[in-house]
């Protein structure tokens, strides 16, 4: 008695073949062509369709078939390797291509079943949230600051204000220095920093005359970063620094300085330079 299929069941003739081979337990890797040809062609024989398409795409299966199953049992064809060639490895490698993208559609279908019944809502955040600014983090804003990069910019800083004093006409006459306020400097500072809105921490610098009023300013801007009026950043390791003013433009609030020691007063005074 031979055996009836129905066409619906076999999406095409590589189908039918993962079919038999689960029917009859066997292993994909050698596949008995003997038995597997006889049981297509006799599903070929009781097919049940008149489109042309879909029978030469199984009879094209069945020749390949018989193909195989003549080449077995001729001897077998050795490769320039000196290996035996398989008449079934190509076979096995389109049907394990099919398996394959046969599971992987149908682990699609499988999410797209599990995808009605998810739902997305457009997220509805009142406007007054939506403009919320956390409060200025202090361990955020100087993270990455490090003692030893303060030293190093500072130590370049001092350097090209040196580079830039006449050794020779700074000698001359005696000059009395006017003492350098800090809380003066950090009204500069701020001042500055609302004009510019984003500037580079050493340009900030060149603009100094000499070196205590580049130390007044270093402290000026520790302390507008303390109060959170100022940010810095910077890209990448021993880049220039970026100041940023944390202030809407436009809104110049008032500074809440805190009672300060006058940092700078230790080194003003007068330094008296004469030609020697």
């Amino acid at each position: 008695m031979g055996i009836s299929y129905k066409l619906d069941n076999f999406e095409g003739p590589l189908d039918l073949l993962l079919h038999l081979i689960d029917k009859n337990k066997v292993n994909i890797y050698d596949i008995p062509i003997v038995t597997i040809t006889e049981q297509y062609l006799d599903y070929v024989n009781h097919m049940e369709t008149e489109d042309l398409n879909i029978v030469s795409e199984f009879l094209v299966m069945a020749a390949t078939l018989i193909d195989i199953k003549a080449r077995m049992l001729l001897p077998k064809e050795v490769n320039e390797e000196g290996e035996e060639e398989d008449p079934r490895a190509e076979l096995v490698a389109r049907l394990l291509e099919y398996k394959y993208f046969k599971y992987m559609s149908l682990e699609l279908k499988d999410r797209e079943v599990g995808a009605d019944r998810l739902f997305y809502k457009v997220p509805t955040v009142p406007p007054e949230v939506a403009r919320y600014e956390p409060p200025v983090d202090l361990d955020k804003l100087l993270d990455g600051l490090t003692l030893a990069k303060l030293q190093e910019i500072f130590r370049l800083v001092t350097k090209r204000t040196e580079d830039r004093v006449d050794p020779i006409r700074s000698r001359f006459g005696n000059i009395r220095k006017e003492s350098v306020s800090l809380e003066d400097k950090i009204n500069s500072v701020m001042d500055y920093a609302r004009k510019h809105r984003k500037f580079s921490f050493r340009r900030m610098f060149h603009q100094q005359s000499d070196r205590v009023e580049v130390v007044v300013t270093f402290l000026a801007l520790l302390e507008l970063m303390k109060i959170g009026k100022i940010r810095l950043s910077q890209e990448h390791l021993f880049d220039d620094m970026l100041i940023e003013t944390l202030e809407p433009e436009g809104e110049e609030g008032e500074l809440n300085l805190p009672d300060l020691e006058d940092n700078a007063e230790g080194l003003n005074g007068e330094e008296e330079k004469s030609d020697g």
